[in-house]
């Protein structure tokens, strides 16, 4: 009977020391591959892991969070990319354009949700919005760029020549422009861009586009994120108001935009976490899109450049959140 009970005892003892052993085992991964660090990224990343933590996933306790930031190297990017797919972690999120592109070309199979991605089909990452087809899906950041522009014609209705400002490389900015240019050409209005392919060539761009432009639109774009205080002090300078395609570029050195609140779309990207997770099948998750649009206004930049800010604007204003550059 005292050998019986210490087999019982030893079995016991084993299973509390094999059981969370075991949890931590079958605890699914998510990597995270974001292409570059600026506010409209790093806000859609803070909504996806809110939404994970409001249905029960709680990285550390029952998941995995692996984060990591390539800092706009695109052969970091690649590295990212590479060491997920061997890692075979359970779910990607991949925040922008580039992010996705990069894992899309890694593997088939592991299931991917795509955040602060304008045209999943023109990146060619889907067969329809639809239906992807795929192993990714997601949410698209497209922006009413029709009425960005509209924005343009009312705050600054002196504005007869609109210049653009992108990164040649980035589709996301490529499909946001051409939608600018039909706008601004069906308004009446001439257009004139130039385009970067690095964040060292901005300024120099910027200081050419402001003796061009009366008004300047730049779209949804990840070199011109993390250069807006550059923006603003050319831009300041001739006295030449900025459209931006996201709220967050707007605070940080533009005047004024309507657009997508980028920590909702993460939100709305971790509930589809959520269901791939729990066994959905991501190539028939359908593209996901906001749609509602929250007007940002940049109370410093308008006031130094003597824009009047409509009265229906006003309780959109706000101050400046970055720091321009010296």
């Amino acid at each position: 009977m005292k050998k019986l009970t210490l087999a019982l005892v030893l079995v016991l003892t084993l299973t509390i020391l094999v059981v969370p052993a075991f949890a931590d085992a079958v605890r699914p991964v998510i990597g995270i591959i974001q292409i570059v660090e600026h506010n409209a990224l790093d806000a859609a990343y803070r909504g996806f892991v809110n939404a994970l933590k409001d249905k029960g996933y709680v990285d550390g306790q029952n998941m995995t969070l692996d984060y990591r930031n390539a800092q706009g190297s695109m052969d970091t990017l690649s590295s990212i990319a590479d060491y997920f797919v061997g890692q075979n972690v359970d779910l990607i999120l991949a925040i922008a354009t580039p992010s996705a592109q990069a894992i899309a070309a890694k593997t088939e199979t592991i299931p991917v949700l795509g955040t602060a991605i304008t045209d999943y089909v023109e990146a060619k990452l889907v067969e329809s919005n639809e239906k992807p087809g795929y192993n990714i899906s997601g949410t698209t950041d497209m922006n009413p760029v029709e009425a960005q522009i509209g924005m343009i014609a009312r705050l600054s209705p002196q504005a007869k020549t609109i210049g653009l400002i992108y990164t040649s490389s980035e589709v996301n900015s490529q499909i946001q422009a051409a939608l600018a240019k039909k706008e601004i050409e069906r308004l009446g209005l001439k257009w004139t861009e130039k385009t970067v392919n690095n964040s060292s060539e901005v300024q120099q761009a910027m200081l050419a586009l402001v003796q061009e432009s009366d008004a300047i639109y730049i779209p949804t774009d990840n070199t011109l994120a993390s250069a807006m205080p550059i923006v603003y002090e050319a831009a300041l300078e001739k006295k030449v108001p900025v459209v931006a395609g996201d709220g967050n570029m707007v605070l940080a050195g533009g005047n004024y935009t309507l657009a997508i609140n980028y920590e909702q779309l993460g939100y709305q990207t971790g509930l589809m976490a959520v269901e791939v997770l729990n066994g959905a099948d991501v190539s028939q998750m359908p593209i996901q899109a906001q749609s509602k649009y929250d007007y940002y206004i940049n109370m410093t930049a308008n006031e130094a450049m003597g824009i009047e800010i409509p009265s229906d604007l006003m309780p959109y204003a706000q101050e400046m959140t970055a720091t321009p550059a010296p």
